[in-house]
């Protein structure tokens, strides 16, 4: 039993774990999204601490899937380094708009997280159908974070 389920234990502490340290390091840094000027739409802080989390588990999900998968290793090796790739811009971006200010570098940032994130998704639906559409809502909220990272930017 522990064999079947150890791949999707260690696929979901991996994104929390990143989202995690994030966190962490940003912390004395978080009181800026109560302080800065925000587009209509802004939901409140206290909500993204809740979405993150939900997304963290279904993205560990998906790369589970995809890594139990029945498909030949380099393309599911290529797969979820795509997804490894996206992780590590997902942690850096939380530095760059919090810890450092820098909205507009910030927002570029983004756009590269929703580019890598799009090509796993594209990556991973040959493997898992499945796993790809749980990366769906990711891309979605990191559109949406785009939406407010740049309109932030344009605001203060």
């Amino acid at each position: 039993m522990w064999q079947k389920i150890k791949p999707y234990v260690i696929s979901i502490l991996i994104p929390l774990a990143v989202g995690g340290l994030a966190a962490f390091l940003t912390r004395d840094s978080m009181d800026i999204y109560a302080e800065i000027v925000k587009p209509p739409l802004a939901p409140p802080g206290i909500l993204f601490p809740i979405v993150w989390t939900l997304l963290y588990i279904l993205m560990g999900v998906s790369a589970a899937m995809v890594y139990t998968a029945d498909a030949p290793d380099p393309q599911k090796e290529r797969a979820l380094s795509v997804y490894a790739i996206s992780l590590v811009l997902n942690f850096t971006w939380s530095i760059i708009f919090f810890r450092f200010r820098v909205y507009l570098f910030a927002f570029v940032w983004l756009l590269a997280l929703l580019f890598s994130i799009v090509k796993t998704i594209r990556l991973y639906r040959p493997i898992s159908a499945p796993a790809a559409y749980l990366q769906i809502p990711y891309a979605l909220w990191v559109a949406f974070a785009g939406y407010l990272n740049f309109a932030i930017y344009l605001l203060n």
